[in-house]
């Protein structure tokens, strides 16, 4: 959510900047609800203004045994006035925090604009592409072949966009989540959290997915609960509400967990294979910090990221996405595509974004810089680091041999009990 004093003291310059995200700020909207918000706020000081005095005049007059009835009246009736105006201040912030819950996070200045991923800037490219002396098959046809995938199986059970990991298939998601924790904790010094799989609405608000992306979520029934569509959710509100002490920032935070998406208005898109489900596990990297390391937090913050796919070998590619192509809460976002032999591109294996404080102003998240300092929202940040499913693809469409088996990256072996080849 956005600083209201910003929108109050620059309201031209901050619907210029929403508009480079595709975003028309309705600035006539914003300042008639403010200004009827802000005149509810300041009648109501003054009323309980002079009720305050009125009752000092009643206790004066009943001192000297004068008769105070025609200012109890008037306390009185100041009070019916003063819970008539809370009520509509109780309507009118309800509506001011519904219209500011659906404008996004302002872009930073070194964000490329532009109204699709065709603007955003390659920032640069590691590692080469493997050459095949024969034609790369993709990940749906080499697993079901190995019999580590199985599709039909899990359409039977669950329908559409679901899938079966079976045997070495199992495994190797279980190797890839011990290998992306254990550089994330051991490494990088992160500290590891096992966090609800599901959340209330209060949660979701404060990461920005409600009430905007509601249509995104499974819900539960009756009952005030998500399935979570990503650990950012839990990591980042865990300080939700709280004000932090001097010395506490920063906090770095990793988790695993299965993620749960409807992909609403996706269809179509990527219906073979494992790139987009309804149910996936990622490792998620999340990072709460004071406003001024925010930026250098996000370039550490890939680069922990990328780390993962170095380890495995595999090339890839960050991308810095342009104010049309960014999440809602997001400042600045780089995202980091893996190549793909099966499919001949790089498609996007992790998103890590600076939200500023976006998140934490939804979320109530502050900090204080000195004991008895005045408290301030603090930065937060997330990444995937990686999505395991997609991490999954790349293996097996950038080891496969020609006789179909697949080899196990080295730095994976370990997690996955020395297996050295799937065939």
């Amino acid at each position: 959510m956005l600083d209201p004093n910003e929108l109050r003291s620059h309201l031209d310059e901050v619907a210029g900047r929403l508009e480079q995200r595709g975003y028309a700020l309705q600035a006539d909207a914003f300042t008639r609800l403010d200004g009827e918000r802000r005149s509810l706020i300041a009648e109501s000081d003054r009323l309980k203004a002079e009720r305050n005095a009125r009752s000092e005049e009643i206790g004066k007059l009943m001192k000297q045994k004068q008769d105070a009835e025609p200012l109890k009246a008037r306390v009185r009736e100041i009070g019916s006035e003063i819970s008539e105006l809370e009520e509509k201040l109780k309507s009118g912030e309800l509506a001011f925090r519904l219209f500011m819950s659906e404008i996004p996070n302002l872009p930073h200045p070194s964000v490329p604009v532009g109204k699709d991923e065709s603007a955003n800037r390659v920032e640069r490219v590691v590692g080469t592409p493997p050459t095949f002396a024969f034609e790369p098959k993709a990940h749906w046809d080499i697993g079901e072949k190995l019999g580590i995938l199985d599709f039909e199986r899990a359409a039977k059970i669950a329908g559409a966009r679901f899938a079966v990991l079976k045997g070495a298939g199992a495994l190797l998601e279980r190797a890839l989540i011990g290998l992306m924790l254990d550089i994330g904790t051991r490494e990088r010094g992160y500290t590891e959290i096992l966090p609800p799989f599901m959340a209330n609405s209060e949660t979701l608000f404060g990461t920005g997915q409600l009430p905007k992306f509601e249509q995104d979520l499974f819900k539960l029934r009756d009952a005030d609960l998500y399935l979570i569509p990503t650990a950012e959710v839990p990591l980042t509100n865990l300080h939700a509400g709280e004000i932090l002490e001097p010395g506490t920032l920063p906090l770095s935070y990793t988790a695993h967990t299965p993620c749960f998406r409807s992909e609403a208005g996706s269809y179509g898109k990527d219906v073979r294979g494992l790139i987009r489900q309804h149910q996936f596990n990622k490792v998620e990297l999340v990072k709460i910090v004071e406003p001024q390391t925010s930026y250098e937090a996000l370039e550490q913050l890939t680069s922990d990221a990328e780390e993962v796919l170095k380890r495995l070998g595999l090339a890839y590619r960050v991308v810095c996405l342009c104010t049309g192509d960014m999440g809602f809460s997001a400042a600045k976002t780089y995202d980091i595509e893996v190549w793909l032999p099966g499919q001949k591109a790089y498609r996007e294996i992790s998103s890590c974004s600076n939200c500023t404080d976006f998140q934490a102003r939804r979320a109530n998240i502050r900090y204080r810089a000195e004991a008895k300092g005045k408290p301030q929202y603090a930065h937060t940040l997330n990444g995937s680091g990686l999505a395991v499913g997609r991490t999954l693809i790349a293996i097996l469409e950038n080891y496969q041999q020609a006789d179909g088996s697949v080899l196990v990256p080295e730095a994976l072996r370990r997690f996955a009990g020395g297996l050295e080849r799937i065939g």
